[in-house]
Formats: C-alpha cells, sequence, structure tokens
C-alpha cells in the first residue's frame, strides 16, 4: 500500500468526507460519499499493520502519536466504521447536508480518537466529538431538542475540559502524554481523567444527558448517537483504568439503576437511552476485574466484546424505533400497538435486536455477555454477580419485551401506516445479520462467533473460551424464560405499571430544577440589591479618594506653609548628593 495510504487514518477520512459532504448540494453524490468513507476506512483499517505508529508529529515541544493500531483500537474502529456504514444507508431517504455531513464527521471524530497514541491527540478528537455530535440533537429541529442540545454540549464540553486539565497533570509530572495504564487513582492527573470519561461513559449522577438528549433528536441523529460517544468512554476506560476497582461496583450500579427508570417510562426511545446506559455498566464492571498491564483477559475481552456487538444490536433497536417514529410521528408506548400488521419487516429486525440485548442463545449477545459474567463468577464476586443477574432479567423486560410488545403487539392502536422505506430496511436488515452471524457457532466458515473471538486483544484466552456450554446454556435460559413468566404474570393480574403520559424525574431534576430555581432567584436578589450595594460601594470609594486628594495633591494641607519651599530644597540637595557619591564610588 502506499505510503501516503498508510500514513492515512480511518477516522481523518471521515471527517475530511463530512466536512465536504456538508458544502455539497447533489444529494445523491454527498450520500454516496456518506456510504464510500467507511467501505473505505475499513479497507484502510484491515490493511493497516498493527502496533506501528503509522503518523507522529512534533508540535510545540509536544511529541503526538497520531495514528496508531493495535489489538484493541482495531476492534472499536471496525465497529464504529460499520456503525458509521449502517447510519449512512439509514439516512439515504433523508435530504439534510449538515446532519449527513456531521454524522460521518462524528463517526470519523469516534474513529481518530481511538486511533490516538497519546493525550493531547485523544483530547482533540474527543472534543469534535462533542462539537459534531450536538448536530444530531439540533437535526429534529424543535425548542426541546434545542434545549437538550445546549445542555448536551455543556456537558461534553465540560468533560473534555477536564481531560484536558488531567493530560496537562500527567505531561507536568511525567513529561510524557502516552496513554498508558493509570496503576492508582492517586496518580497526578488521573481522577480528572477518571471523572471526564465517566461523564462520557454516563456514570451514575452523571448519566442525564444522555437521556435528555438522545429521544429528542432526529430519527436518523438518535441511531447516530447511540454508536460513538459511550463506547469510546468505555475505550479509553479498558487503555488507561484496566483494573481499578471501582469501576466494579459503579458498572453494577449502573447496570441496576435504569432497570427501574426503563419500567416505567413511557416514550419507547427514552427506554432505549435506559437500557444503553444498563449495558455500559456491563463494560464497566468488566473493565474494573482487569488488572493494569497484562489485564485480566477474560473480563477485558468481555468489555470489548459487549463493546463491538452493543454498538450494532442497540443501534438496530434505534433503527426500529426511528422507523416508527418516522412512519407514526411518535414513540409513546401509550400511542403504539398493533404495528406488525403495517411494518412486519421493522418488527422483525426489532425482536432479532431485542433477543440480541437479552443475549438469547445463538445471538450476539449471548456470547459477548457470557464472558463478563464468566469473569465476575470465577473472581467470586457473588453481590456483583446477583447484581448482573438482575440487571440481565431487567434488559429482557425494558428492551427485550417491553419496547417490540408495546410497538408492534400489546393493544391495537389502530394506526395502519406504510412499512419503513426501503433503506431503513436494509440498514436494519443488515444489522439483524451481524447480530445472528456473531452469535451463532462456527457452522458456517466465515461467521459464528469465533471470528469475533479472533479480533479480540486477548485472542488466545478468547478462542480458548466456549459460551455454547451446557450450564452457560441452561443458566441463561431459565433466566430469560423465569423473566418472561414474571411479565406475563404481572400483564395478567395488572401489576405491571400502565403505559401513560407523564414525566420520570431522574436525578436532573436537582439542578434542572432546584439548580436553575436557586440561580434564577440570587439573580432577582441582585438585580434588586445590586444597585443599591453599587452605589454604597462608590460612594465609600469616593469619599476616600477626595479626602486623599485633600491631603497630599499640591492644593491640599501638606503643601501648604512656610516649611515646603525649604522642604523642597533640601529633598533636591540630598538628592544631589546621592548622585556624587554613587558617582564617586562607580569611578
Amino acid at each position: 500500500m502506499p505510503a501516503f495510504l498508510t500514513a492515512l487514518s480511518p477516522g481523518w477520512l471521515l471527517i475530511f468526507a463530512g466536512i465536504v459532504a456538508i458544502f455539497l448540494p447533489m444529494r445523491r453524490v454527498r450520500q454516496g460519499i456518506t456510504i464510500a468513507a467507511p467501505l473505505i476506512g475499513i479497507l484502510l483499517l484491515v490493511l493497516a499493520d498493527q502496533n506501528v505508529n503509522h503518523l507522529t508529529a512534533s508540535v510545540l515541544g509536544l511529541d503526538l502519536v497520531l495514528y496508531r493500531v493495535d489489538g484493541l483500537s482495531f476492534v472499536f474502529g471496525l465497529a464504529f466504521l460499520l456503525a458509521a456504514l449502517l447510519n449512512a444507508i439509514y439516512a439515504w431517504h433523508t435530504d439534510d447536508r449538515v446532519q449527513d455531513g456531521m454524522a460521518l464527521a462524528y463517526a470519523g471524530a469516534a474513529i481518530a480518537a481511538t486511533f490516538s497514541g497519546d493525550l493531547m491527540t485523544l483530547f482533540i478528537f474527543w472534543e469534535i466529538t462533542a462539537v459534531t455530535s450536538v448536530f444530531m440533537v439540533l437535526a429534529a429541529g424543535t425548542r426541546a431538542s434545542y434545549f437538550a442540545s445546549m445542555r448536551y454540549l455543556g456537558i461534553q464540553v465540560l468533560s473534555g475540559v477536564l481531560l484536558l486539565a488531567g493530560a496537562a497533570y500527567v505531561y507536568n509530572n511525567t513529561g510524557s502524554l502516552s496513554m498508558k495504564a493509570f496503576v492508582s487513582l492517586s496518580e497526578p492527573g488521573a481522577m480528572l481523567i477518571f471523572i471526564a470519561l465517566g461523564i462520557k461513559a454516563a456514570f451514575p449522577f452523571m448519566h442525564n444527558w444522555l437521556q435528555d438528549a438522545y429521544p429528542k433528536a432526529s430519527v436518523v441523529g438518535a441511531v447516530v448517537l447511540s454508536a460513538f460517544t459511550t463506547k469510546l468512554a468505555v475505550y479509553a476506560f479498558i487503555r488507561m483504568f484496566p483494573g481499578q476497582d471501582a469501576l466494579i461496583w459503579i458498572g453494577a450500579v449502573m447496570t441496576v439503576f435504569p432497570v427501574f427508570f426503563a419500567v416505567i417510562e413511557n416514550d419507547l426511545r427514552k427506554v432505549l437511552a435506559y437500557s444503553l446506559n444498563n449495558q455500559v455498566g456491563f463494560m464497566i464492571c468488566a473493565i474494573g476485574l482487569g488488572t493494569a498491564g497484562v489485564g485480566n483477559a477474560l473480563a477485558l475481552n468481555g468489555a470489548t466484546a459487549h463493546a463491538f456487538v452493543h454498538i450494532i444490536y442497540k443501534g438496530l433497536l434505534f433503527m426500529s424505533m426511528g422507523a416508527v417514529l418516522y412512519r407514526t410521528g411518535t414513540t409513546k408506548a401509550s400511542e403504539l400497538g398493533g404495528l406488525y400488521r403495517s411494518m412486519p419487516w421493522t418488527a422483525l429486525f426489532c425482536i432479532i435486536g431485542a433477543m440480541s440485548i437479552s443475549a438469547f442463545p445463538l445471538f450476539s449477545g449471548f456470547v459477548a455477555k457470557s464472558l463478563t459474567m464468566s469473569a465476575v463468577s470465577h473472581e467470586g464476586l457473588t453481590i456483583v454477580w446477583l447484581m448482573l443477574l438482575f440487571a440481565s432479567a431487567g434488559v429482557l423486560e425494558h428492551s427485550g419485551i417491553k419496547i417490540p410488545y408495546f410497538a408492534f403487539f400489546g393493544h391495537d392502536s389502530g394506526r395502519r401506516v406504510k412499512e419503513a422505506p426501503f433503506n431503513m430496511l436494509l440498514a436494519m436488515g443488515m444489522g439483524a445479520f451481524i447480530c445472528i452471524a456473531v452469535g451463532i457457532p462456527a457452522i458456517i466458515p466465515g461467521l459464528g462467533y469465533e471470528w469475533l473471538y479472533n479480533l479480540l486483544p486477548f485472542r488466545e484466552e478468547a478462542m480458548n473460551y466456549q459460551p455454547f456450554t451446557f450450564d452457560h446454556i441452561l443458566t441463561q435460559m431459565q433466566l430469560l424464560v423465569l423473566a418472561i413468566f414474571a411479565f406475563v404474570m404481572l400483564k395478567r393480574f395488572g401489576l405491571y405499571p400502565p403505559e401513560k403520559p407523564g414525566t420520570i424525574l431522574d436525578t436532573d431534576w436537582l439542578y434542572r430544577k432546584i439548580g436553575f430555581g436557586m440561580a434564577g432567584w440570587l439573580g432577582t436578589v441582585w438585580g434588586k440589591l445590586g444597585p443599591a450595594m453599587t452605589a454604597f460601594f462608590f460612594g465609600i470609594t469616593g469619599r476616600a479618594y477626595e479626602r486623599i486628594e485633600d491631603a497630599f495633591s499640591p492644593r491640599g494641607e501638606l503643601a501648604r506653609g512656610a516649611l515646603t519651599g525649604a522642604m523642597a530644597i533640601w529633598t533636591a540637595a540630598l538628592l544631589g548628593l546621592v548622585l556624587l557619591l554613587g558617582f564617586i564610588a562607580v569611578g
């Protein structure tokens, strides 16, 4: 391959193509670029040598590694490129230059960040993802999406500022910006970087930007957003914080708390947003089991594999709900039902995504989640294992059952609409194919879970792991069957929370209502007290100035009287004497 192509990062290619697409008025040419760029990017990535710095630079005394590929970044980069391709196909029916271009640039920034070899380069593309992704929310064109996009942008920029501050601490104390694993959170800059990544990964109490922005994004925008931001944070955690014990419990809590919100939420895209938080929790928990350096191979492979399959099946679920929104104008469960008659293919693809996220055997979620569950079991973390088991049952309920049931089955809403456009069905079909192809045993050459395992960072350990064992299958099927039985019984006896319009309060209420109200009250108080306090301050300083002027000015008290002229003469004489002595000493 030519040298200039060897040094071309797929992420940079997508960013450049996205910028070009923004200014292209010819719709089909523009959309052709958005599809061609990820395909070329995949080719460049496959042909790139691993564990090699393909592009470096020295800027302002900083040694930057702009493009580096290794086993970990390869998996995430490939998943991001596949997502970019599916997103471009899904958006083929639209004619929005800004959305098309920014979606591609957003994907490119996430990919370029994944292939960054130093903290400063990571920061640059970290911020580009923030700026480009906000257009996915703005594309909805509603008042709610505008305010959500501003909140989203503020949180994402805050993450970048903390990352930059942490990188500065690291460089100041080590003289290097290398992306090495931190042994302890007490290391210089480690805690700042940890919080920055935690915001992007939507840690508990830092998660509300996700549920606030994603459901308010455009049909295409929500699909695009689901793939990159949180998984980029997962990649960075694997790279820099493997084996941090705090991540085990943070991840476990992340898997559990969204279940309760998702069960009672009426907006199905918001249910998927909570579900996204739940799934990232599995990855974070697995990262916490690793050990800096060599790492717990089973756990880190689990986090990586889960991120890969999650990008696909979560995108598939957002695609299906996007298609419903596109045809019906709503994703409120209370207003849907019976759409399988009008949108049978969309319903089928949604069910495949639901079975994948629920980790049914022969679907992608099963072969990925098994790695994490086995790692937790091997470490003897009983409480964490039970929390993840509860979360697994919960995700079946709110994503595996609730999403397809209330959208396509359940009560008949009477809506009769057209099936989704062909390009949407094609993108969903490709995503569904990957969900099945990655989840089955290797009965067909080139397909099966071994293909994914062969890409994982710890390849040898992955290839020795067998997900399709009797105990794995039995445990998972028992969990799934009992969860389905519980849902049926709750619906049968009217105990399941009804789907009805309403607003679910989350922790963001503390700063969106109380915090904003407090800021408004302080503003009102200052508006009334400010002028009086300002007048009082200037009155005091004005009188003080007048007193000083009266005393020390040429017209003041100290400048009057007979001694004034004599003092001036003696001052001049003493100054002349000092100058004379100075010249004599120098001479």
